[in-house]
């Protein structure tokens, strides 16, 4: 209970910022909230954070762990091809069950099959899964892996957008983020640190990093094969964002349907942990009751968070957007900055990510910049989408550019931090981003460009959220390389400038 309420005051901390700068504005006359949204959204606030405090105390008690014993488990066999297969599978299952998916095929029903674009995502990230393992086993360079990939990825967006159907191509950006959700972050992210434990060498703390950030290429590369050969018009209907009246209703209808949702998702990660504790792991039952204390808090963490943000984030987020852009759009741009540093905090999987780098790397990376630079990355990416949907232009000029960027920066910083910089992409996009950031931006597209420009200019912003932590990480690393050659030069520049008589002869 002491480390519940130390996680659950952490979460208040990190919510609070978000919490207050919305009270604020329905203070204000630019701004018409009635009570019942203002009751919805303070009962969400609650739900928020107590559900972010139990998620993180789970997380600790259960999915890391999870992850971490199957990982070097499965390694600790000597089978490479058993190794291979269990992560596809594993890979392709988490991602099918993952609520957020099954949110993005409804959307783009009209211009594909639904069920054909769940499972070719869930391929795609099972393959790309696959990937990131062999590039554990066979020591290669994340960075050059990275390149290849995103490379093949801009050709197929540029055909894409030859083809007609650029519409899509903030869908498929938008995915890779989205199927790195709050349940499989943690557990892939300890997979990886198992394993590279196990096969632990001089590369074993970036090796325990980057399983996210190939993972998040695969849904991209699937939506994009998918839109290249698909020959409909894409329509988009807006969301229904009003309040209802029945205020209990609404939580209770959400928090049901949550939890199917998140007992599906989280119920396939707990019978492959049992199928590996059966065959090969024979952890003692002492550990096996803390990591069940530890499944039972994450699951409702985060039916508590989902149903939270659901119901009393997006309508708030969809009002503030649609009524900021017809007051100022300089205002919209400045707010989106602000929300965007406000909104990372309450992420529920950036904590996890935070205290997992401090730890393997031995605080070479601590919390502080970490955090330091994802919210000046997710606060400019939130800027950066208010910019296109003002004046109206493709996602094109901002994801070739970025992630050539953030592609140049990996050949001058240690490989560790390009390995954290492109796992935090995934992790920042997360349900907070597509909760409130999302119908923020649709709020704010309908009323500056109108419902048929929603999905070209609104959606995206989760890709230019995943996209500019890799920039500012990144840059932090750079930064540090220089402080540490300055320092290096100085300390041989007082070397060279000692005075001969302050020498000391020990012959």
């Amino acid at each position: 209970m002491k480390e519940l309420k130390a996680k659950i005051v952490e979460a208040l901390v990190s919510a609070l910022p978000i919490t207050a700068i919305v009270y604020v504005l329905a203070l204000t006359p630019l701004f018409d909230f009635s009570a019942v949204e203002m009751i919805t959204f303070t009962v969400g606030a609650v739900l928020l954070v107590v559900g972010i405090g139990m998620f993180n105390l789970g997380a600790d008690l259960a999915m890391t762990p999870m992850g971490s014993h199957v990982g070097s488990g499965l390694s600790r066999q000597k089978k490479l091809g058993l190794l291979l297969g269990v992560c596809f599978v594993l890979g392709m299952l988490i991602t099918v069950a993952e609520p957020d998916l099954q949110v993005l095929a409804s959307q783009v029903s009209a211009v594909m099959n639904g069920t054909v674009l769940i499972y070719s995502v869930g391929i795609g990230v099972g393959g790309f899964l696959v990937v990131a393992i062999l590039k554990i086993v066979f020591q290669r360079s994340l960075s050059q892996i990275l390149m290849l990939f995103y490379m093949l990825l801009f050709a197929l967006a540029l055909l894409l957008v030859v083809n007609g159907n650029e519409a899509l191509l903030p869908v498929a950006f938008d995915s890779g983020g989205v199927t790195t959700g709050p349940i499989t972050v943690p557990f892939i992210m300890a997979l990886g640190v198992g394993i590279s434990n196990v096969l632990g060498d001089r590369r074993s703390k970036e090796n325990s990093f980057g399983l996210v950030s190939l993972c998040s290429v695969g849904p991209v590369l699937a939506v994009l094969m998918l839109g290249i050969f698909s020959e409909n018009d894409l329509t988009y209907a807006v969301p229904d964002y009003s309040v209802s009246g029945d205020i209990l209703g609404s939580f209770f209808r959400t928090a049901a349907h949550t939890c199917k949702e998140v007992a599906v998702a989280l119920g396939l990660i707990v019978l492959f942990f049992l199928a590996c504790q059966v065959l090969f792991l024979k952890l003692p039952r002492k550990r096996l009751n803390r990591i069940a204390v530890g499944v039972g808090f994450t699951y409702v963490g985060l039916v508590l968070f989902l149903t939270g943000v659901n119901v009393g984030f997006m309508p708030v987020g969809y009002k503030l957007g649609y009524e900021l852009s017809q007051v100022s759009e300089s205002f919209l741009i400045v707010f989106g900055l602000i929300v965007g540093v406000l909104v990372v905090l309450a992420e529920p999987a950036i904590h996890v990510l935070n205290s997992q780098v401090e730890d393997v790397t031995g605080g070479l990376v601590t919390k502080r910049s970490m955090i330091l630079g994802l919210c000046i990355g997710v606060g400019a990416s939130i800027a950066l989408s208010m910019v296109r949907i003002i004046f109206d232009f493709s996602l094109v000029y901002y994801v070739i550019p970025g992630y050539f960027i953030s592609l140049a920066l990996s050949l001058f910083v240690p490989p560790v931090y390009t390995a954290i910089a492109f796992d935090s992409g995934g992790v920042a996009s997360g349900p907070m981003t597509s909760g409130f950031i999302l119908p923020f931006a649709i709020g704010a597209c309908v009323s500056l460009q109108g419902t048929d420009a929603v999905l070209r200019d609104a959606f995206g912003v989760v890709a230019l959220v995943a996209m500019t932590p890799l920039i500012t990480i990144q840059l932090l690393g750079f930064r540090g390389i220089l402080a540490e050659r300055v320092n290096e030069h100085r300390a041989m520049r007082r070397i060279l400038d000692a005075d001969d008589q302050q020498i000391i002869n020990f012959m």
